[in-house]
């Protein structure tokens, strides 16, 4: 036991000489430890930091990109509708002007030189911008966009001042042009006929004058022959108010019985006035003759003596013309030659009665 012991108290004794060793070279790894702990926490913040630059700046860059991204979708839309504007001017031009792509390309592509102003602005007077552009390419030059765009507005409101283009403008004025061409010759036609018609109204009027200017100057004389025969010493006349218008002219009659200084007939009695007007009847019967004569009571207002004087022209006229005449005198009816009376049967139907009374007068005789 005691060399157990003495054993196990120098192995004690061993280790209890290399303890402050053990634990110097402890101390030294703790010390060690903490020094890579101190530097790994270093490195970790210095890795956070710049973890959380390099995500602020994936963000940035993202919202660049999405901008960018946006940027190029907008200038696709405007290619795209550019090249639809461009593809519609094309058609426009190829329908209305009969153009193509190659020939506009060819003759007003950028690299051809700009026309002279006085060639493009001819009315450019009319707009002082189209002036100062004109003023600008006087004598031609290479392509200015702004500057063709400066020209290209005021070519805009000229043609905006023109007002709204009628695609059937030409089909309209093809047929207005026919109508108006049928309507001159329908008017040169109605001309010509309204001439005509002039020509021969004038030759009817000069003749109408002239027949009427010698039935009146026969009836002028016939009723200076007849009125005093029916007004035995009187004297009556007519006469043109207007002379020199043989067509619109009014007559006036003029009539002065035996004893009375009156010459107008409205001063005349009734019966007077009566057989002034059968004097002037008379007068036209005579002047112009006709196969048969009409009456109808015209002596209804005369007494016996100028009814016999009327009887007596009567008897004159019956010579070489017919006379019906309605009447109630009895003397008138003496003189006829038939008498046709009208009387109502009881049934209420007309009845004609007719006598002749020249062959009664011969047979009688």
């Amino acid at each position: 036991r005691a060399v157990v012991r003495r054993r196990q108290v120098a192995a004690a004794m061993g280790v209890a000489q290399a303890l402050p060793q053990v634990l110097a070279s402890v101390d030294g790894a703790v010390s060690e430890a903490r020094l890579r702990l101190a530097r790994a926490e270093g490195e970790r913040t210095s890795q956070n930091a710049e973890l959380s630059a390099l995500r602020r700046e994936d963000s940035a860059l993202r919202d660049r990109l999405q901008a960018v991204t946006e940027n190029v979708h907008g200038l696709e839309l405007e290619i795209y509708e550019k090249k639809l504007h461009l593809s519609g001017l094309l058609e426009r031009a190829g329908n209305e002007l009969g153009l193509v792509e190659e020939v506009l390309v060819a003759e007003y592509g950028p690299d051809q030189p700009i026309p002279s102003g006085s060639e493009t602005d001819s009315d450019s007077g009319a707009d002082s911008d189209s002036g100062a552009d004109s003023g600008a390419h006087a004598a031609g030059g290479p392509y200015d966009r702004s500057e063709q765009q400066k020209r290209l507005a005021a070519a805009e409101r000229r043609f905006a001042q023109l007002g709204r283009i009628n695609p059937l403008a030409l089909e309209e004025f093809a047929a207005l042009e026919q109508r108006h061409k049928f309507l001159t010759e329908q008017l040169t036609d109605l001309t010509n006929t309204r001439t005509d018609l002039l020509t021969i109204i004038a030759e009817i009027d000069e003749k109408m004058g002239a027949i009427f200017g010698s039935a009146f100057d026969d009836t002028q004389a016939a009723f200076a022959e007849v009125f005093p025969v029916l007004f035995p010493g009187g004297s009556g006349s007519i006469r043109l108010t207007d002379p020199d218008s043989l067509l619109t002219t009014g007559i006036e009659v003029s009539v002065k019985p035996a004893g009375k200084k009156i010459e107008r007939l409205s001063l005349l009695s009734g019966g007077e006035r009566s057989l002034a007007a059968v004097a002037l009847l008379i007068a036209i019967f005579k002047a112009r003759p006709s196969p048969f004569y009409i009456m109808d009571e015209v002596e209804a207002a005369l007494d016996d003596a100028n009814l016999g004087r009327l009887l007596t022209i009567f008897e004159d006229l019956k010579a070489a013309s017919q006379l019906i005449i309605i009447t109630h005198q009895k003397r008138t009816m003496e003189i006829a030659d038939a008498l046709y009376g009208v009387s109502m049967r009881q049934d209420g139907v007309s009845a004609v009665v007719g006598q002749r009374l020249a062959k009664d007068e011969a047979r009688a005789s």
